[in-house]
């Protein structure tokens, strides 16, 4: 990948306020380097409801929304957002789908390749699921109405 192209990735997912937000810079370029890039044009399932996703998407540009059979369910996700994290940690069917609303793309860490990575490097596998918790609980928030603790 070229360096240019890394480094606006970088950016994009270490400015994200609804994203990972625990991971360091370091963190990001570990990732970065293991992550398979994907693209996905507007309407494409990246998730689809009762499928297991084996891994975490993490939104580089464009946005998805998050919907079950017939409604959106949140604000549509945008860059430095991630998604399949409930899947991912409970290894059982996604609980929804989340469809591009435009040309997306994004990284993809499958399990064994995170699970490889926190073996190596325990810190970032502490602060990749700290960071799930937040962004978890920041959803859960959301849906309630009672929005980010100040």
């Amino acid at each position: 990948m070229p360096k240019e192209t890394l480094q606006q990735d970088l950016s994009v997912l270490t400015s994200a306020k609804n994203g990972l937000v625990y991971l360091t810079p370091n963190d990001w370029t570990l990732i970065a380097d293991k992550a398979t890039r994907l693209k996905f044009k507007a309407g494409d399932h990246l998730i689809l409801q009762g499928k297991r996703t084996h891994g975490i998407y993490l939104l580089l540009s464009g946005t998805a929304s998050v919907q079950i059979p017939g409604r959106e369910i949140l604000p549509a996700l945008g860059p430095g957002e991630v998604c399949g994290e409930i899947s991912f940690l409970d290894e059982q069917p996604a609980t929804v789908s989340v469809v591009a609303k435009q040309a997306t793309e994004v990284y993809y860490l499958d399990r064994p390749t995170l699970d490889s990575m926190f073996e190596l490097f325990p810190h970032l596998g502490s602060r990749f699921y700290r960071s799930l918790a937040f962004s978890l609980s920041q959803r859960v928030r959301n849906l309630i109405g009672t929005g980010t603790p100040k």
